[in-house]
């Protein structure tokens, strides 16, 4: 790159110092020759004929290597040069010293002829000092197959874009335009016939030299061909301004509902293209051509970029590729063995840096007898980016679903279950035998509807009880919890901002978030090491878009929760928040943890993101909206509780609705402890009919929700019209989102998430009596 500098700064071209070192071995081979020639000793002949004849050997080699090098050069242009010629920008084929091989009409156009230019001296007409520019442009290439750059000249721009289309051949275009309309033409370089495609096969657009090799604009694809359908990959007749010619046609994947489509004019097939070398690696359609076992033969330039990695060639596509289901070796077979003409298979690429996902079309060629494969590669990220998020939406809302169904179900069996160990609990002391059992009956009923609240927690379907919060008296109130969970080795520490706003947040849930936050991150740091939370208050001015969310303009408490671990790879971030996945060992994690982490913040109205640098550590984010409302939530919460406190027995009459015979069992035996008269119904109906009575005086409606016939809030709504005073309470197994539109047409009335307690039934029963 040293001597390209030079070359571009001033002048002796690269090849001229290779030809002079050339000519000086030659001369000094041409000296030991005659100075063998002149000697009088026999050895020292000897040893001067044989470095002459070694550094002839040598001369004739370097002589052959460059003028094979500048033959490849030669037909590199020409087949570069066929495609821009009619390019309406400025195109110039030159070598790695600058030199340039092949300038289009455009460009002698522009800039007129010289015999032999270099790009600098042509470019020197636009724009002072492009050296500089040429020689950054063509390092960038070097190291990435294409690079691009704005130079400003005078009122207009100048884009100026290289690619590197063999060892020692460059591609230049350069093309003025107006900034303040966009370049129109499309900038891949290659200007090969580009057509883009849309839904039901109209044409969005067709660049420069697809509408010279058509003779005009058409509108649907159909119009291109003499014989429809096109058929990607294969060689189709093309309608063109001077007749009908055979183009070979390539697809490439550009986005959901969008396809192009390059035409190739004179080859005749994939089999003749992978033949050439240089027109191979000269085109911008990934390609590589495979070998019946696997192993890639040849990759262009393109092929190289999407897969990451220069050493493609050699390598077998299974180490470069894996399947999303299907085994590729049997993929290959099949299409060598001809079953499978033009399938294509999604795979995904093994890189460490990134998930990159491509569609792979398999063309079937014979070479020297033996079959071998031609694979087109499509970019298919994005449609495998929307497809996955499609998915996890789909997947989601099933789990969402089922958990809702299950949570219904065994919420009903939990609260029968720690119902009636309650009222046993009732008849025991301590001094019981049998005491020890009815506790650990309760505590396990206890566990089982932790764990349903979890299936609930990632699917958003669980009931929160939200109250204004301070984060830093929140997370501070834990440390003692907190510094047990993560042991001796592991440090915990914690920094606040002095003025943090308040949240609105339900307390439990959040205390569940910042606990499974911490124990995976004592988790990732076996050795031990710091975990830090850190809080903060921020403010946006402008929406902030990243892992495909956007967070609104406001005001938001930032908790952020940092631990120097083994961190998360690159291919696994995307996917730490779903159900059941986990980094860990077998047995060591259930993959519901981050899960309900997740689910909880969304339910909150929160944002939570993360990075994570393998080997160095895992920083979650965590954005809460700030609360607005300048209700002191946490006040009235605590005058509901000194009343609770003080319930002990009450009078009244309660209509009690419940479909599930243990439930009402033990909901009805628990309201007639504490005093009150209950009136039992097993559906809606019933209770319609039992309030039939006007003689009987009802002060609360006990029902569950979701009842076979009439649901909860319909049936108290027909026994409003004749009794509207009468409070409600509503119980269910699902959460109280599927009952906030209909309670919110109920007034004076409260919400009990199944299970419950027999304590905490008589305590909502009595705050709504009173």
């Amino acid at each position: 790159m040293a001597l390209a500098l030079r070359t571009f700064i001033g002048p002796v071209p690269v090849r001229l110092l290779r030809w002079r070192k050339i000519v000086s071995l030659g001369i000094l081979a041409l000296t030991f020759f005659g100075g063998a020639a002149l000697t009088e000793s026999a050895i020292v002949r000897l040893g001067l004929f044989a470095a002459a004849v070694t550094l002839g050997t040598i001369v004739i080699a370097l002589a052959l290597r460059e003028t094979w090098w500048r033959f490849l050069q030669v037909k590199t242009s020409r087949a570069i040069g066929s495609f821009v010629v009619n390019d309406a920008a400025m195109c110039f084929v030159a070598d790695e010293s600058g030199a340039v091989q092949f300038a289009n009409q455009a460009a002698r156009a522009r800039l007129g002829g010289h015999a032999r230019p270099t790009l600098a001296a042509l470019l020197s007409q636009i724009f002072a000092e492009p050296s500089a520019v040429l020689f950054r442009l063509q390092n960038q290439a070097e190291g990435h197959g294409h690079a691009q750059e704005d130079v400003v000249v005078g009122r207009t721009h100048l884009r100026l874009s290289v690619t590197r289309v063999g060892e020692l051949t460059f591609l230049w275009r350069a093309e003025e335009f107006n900034p303040d309309r966009p370049v129109t033409s499309v900038p891949d370089m290659s200007n090969l016939p580009l057509v883009t495609v849309g839904r039901n096969g109209s044409v969005l657009h067709m660049n420069p030299a697809a509408r010279d090799l058509v003779g005009s604009r058409v509108k649907l694809v159909e119009q291109l061909l003499v014989t429809p359908p096109l058929r990607p990959g294969e060689v189709n007749q093309i309608v063109t301004a001077d007749g009908s010619a055979d183009c070979l046609v390539g697809e490439v994947s550009s986005r959901p509902g969008r396809q192009e489509y390059y035409f190739l004019p004179g080859v005749q097939s994939a089999e003749a293209l992978t033949n050439d070398p240089i027109a191979f690696d000269a085109l911008p359609v990934p390609l590589m051509k495979i070998a019946h076992s696997g192993e890639v033969l040849r990759a262009n330039v393109e092929a190289n970029r999407l897969v990451g990695r220069s050493d493609v060639q050699g390598r077998s596509i299974v180490e470069l590729m894996e399947g999303l289901g299907r085994s590729i070796p049997d993929w290959l077979e099949e299409a060598v063995a001809g079953r499978a003409p033009n399938q294509s298979e999604f795979l995904r690429i093994q890189r460490d840096d990134r998930e990159i996902f491509v569609q792979v079309t398999l063309k079937r060629m014979v070479e020297n007898g033996a079959p071998a494969l031609v694979a087109v590669l499509n970019d298919a990220t994005e449609l495998k980016t929307l497809e996955a998020q499609f998915v996890q939406s789909q997947k989601m809302q099933a789990i969402g679903q089922l958990a809702g169904g299950v949570a219904h179900d065994f919420n009903n069996l939990l609260t029968a279950i720690s119902g009636h160990c309650d009222l046993l609990l009732l008849r025991h002391d301590q001094g019981d035998p049998d005491y020890g059992d009815l506790i650990q009956i309760n505590q396990n009923a206890n566990r089982a509807a932790a764990l349903v609240g979890q299936l609930l927690a990632f699917s958003r379907k669980q009931t929160l009880r939200p109250e204004v919060l301070d984060l830093r008296e929140t997370v501070s109130d834990m440390a003692h919890l907190l510094n047990r969970l993560v042991g001796e080795r592991v440090t915990l520490n914690q920094m606040h901002a002095p003025q943090l706003k308040n949240v609105r947040a339900d307390r439990r849930q959040l205390e569940q978030v910042m606990m499974n936050l911490v124990v995976n991150a004592r988790d990732a740091m076996p050795g031990g090491g710091e975990i830090r939370i850190e809080t903060r208050s921020i403010t946006l001015t402008e929406p902030l878009e990243r892992d495909n969310a956007v967070v609104p303009v406001g005001d938001y408490v930032v908790v952020k929760v940092i631990d120097e671990g083994c961190g998360i790879a690159p291919d696994k971030l995307q996917k730490v928040f779903e159900p059941f996945v986990t980094t860990k060992r077998p047995g060591e994690g259930t993959g519901l943890g981050l899960s309900t982490v997740y689910g909880i913040v969304k339910q909150t109205g929160g944002f939570i993101f993360i990075d994570s640098v393998v080997n160095e550590g895992t920083e979650f984010t965590l954005m809460f909206p700030a609360n607005t409302s300048d209700v002191d939530q946490p006040a009235v919460e605590a005058r509901k509780e000194d009343v609770t406190k003080q319930v002990r027995h009450g009078d009244g009459v309660v209509l009690l609705v419940e479909d599930e015979a243990p439930v009402r069992a033990f909901a009805s035996r628990a309201l007639r402890l504490r005093g009150y008269t209950v009136v039992e119904a097993e559906s809606a109906e019933d209770a319609l009919k039992t309030l039939e009575d006007d003689g009987l005086e009802v002060d609360l409606f006990v029902t569950d929700v979701v009842m076979p016939g009439l649901d909860g809030p319909t049936w108290v709504r027909k026994a409003r019209e004749k009794r509207p005073g009468v409070g409600v309470v509503f119980v269910s197994g699902y959460a109280e989102e599927s009952l906030s539109q209909s309670q919110a047409r109920i007034p004076n009335s409260v919400f009990l998430p199944k299970p419950f307690s027999l304590n905490e039934l008589t305590e909502t029963v009595q705050r709504q009596l009173d």
